[in-house]
């Protein structure tokens, strides 16, 4: 499958999955949902490597890339996911997953030794002014709210919703150290997603949480989305584009997602921007946009 097809798959699952987020909370800790998302994603993986004839053991060596792996995007990452659309509504969560633009390259300077440009540098300051318009009200609402003795949920959103950010960023840095283990892509996706639904399980019971088996058909609806959807083919795109062209180009799928999530919570959340949250979308948005601009080529002089 074609570069821009995986590209475009990818943008358009994940642009509506922060909403259907949003169709299993209630009813179910956010954390259990978690370990049903990706319980039942690594068993289709699985079911479908052993079908094809796929080797499914793999070497400690690639187990524990697969490990930190899991427990980074699959485990940290959707638990603060899952836990901030509590307090904030999807669109916003997506929008702060731009940001991933500029973790990327961070994280692959740490571990890898890349380069930083100017421009990631300088649009990471844009994004920055971005996001702070975006959330200054709801940001000047809720430290008010502490300050009265409220309970600032909306601070504790912002936070979970950034950690699961960079939580992210880190597990895309980890797809590297993988395909250097294996090159089977759903079965490392299997195993990614087994460790980390056996992490976010522990965690559960860890926590005193109960493993509550859903009951309404909005609930397994948003499951069943998530899971064969959100995750076996959207992570099986975005896994393949990073190997292809680099997690730095790949990652540009922020820049779109938080658009169509964005309309949806308009649409179906009732999410209503002001002025000085449209700006901010803007810019953030924009910044990522022009981080990820090729550079000009430029003529040699003679």
């Amino acid at each position: 499958m074609s570069s821009p097809l995986l590209f475009i798959i990818a943008c358009l699952i994940w642009g509506s999955t922060f909403f259907a987020i949003t169709l299993q909370l209630g009813e179910v800790p956010p954390a259990v949902s978690v370990v049903y998302r990706f319980a039942l994603a690594s068993a289709v993986l699985f079911t479908w490597c052993a079908a094809r004839g796929h080797r499914l053991l793999l070497p400690w060596r690639a187990q524990r890339w697969l490990m930190l792996q899991g427990c980074a995007t699959f485990a940290v990452s959707y638990i603060c996911t899952y836990s901030s659309e509590q307090y904030l509504v999807s669109g916003l969560v997506a929008v702060l997953f731009a940001l991933m633009v500029f973790w990327n390259p961070i994280l692959n300077r740490i571990a890898y030794g890349m380069a930083l440009s100017w421009r990631t540098w300088a649009a990471g300051g844009v994004a920055i002014c971005g996001v702070t318009l975006l959330f200054y009200r709801s940001i000047h609402g809720a430290w008010n709210e502490i300050l009265n003795g409220g309970n600032g949920h909306f601070l504790l959103g912002l936070v979970l919703a950034l950690c699961a950010t960079i939580a992210s960023s880190v597990g895309n840095i980890m797809v590297v150290k993988v395909r250097q283990q294996c090159d089977n892509v759903l079965l490392t996706m299997a195993w990614s997603m087994m460790w980390g639904t056996l992490l976010v399980a522990l965690f559960v019971l860890v926590s005193g949480q109960s493993f509550v088996m859903p009951t309404t058909a909005k609930y397994w609806g948003g499951l069943l989305y998530l899971s064969l959807l959100g995750s076996v083919i959207a992570f099986a795109a975005y896994f393949t584009l990073i190997h292809r062209i680099g997690s730095d180009k790949a990652v540009y799928i922020g820049v779109v997602t938080p658009v169509i999530s964005v309309l949806l919570s308009i649409q179906l959340e009732h999410y209503r921007p002001g002025p000085m949250e449209w700006l901010g979308m803007v810019l953030c948005l924009s910044s990522v946009a022009w981080a990820l601009k090729p550079p000009s080529s430029t003529t040699a002089k003679n």
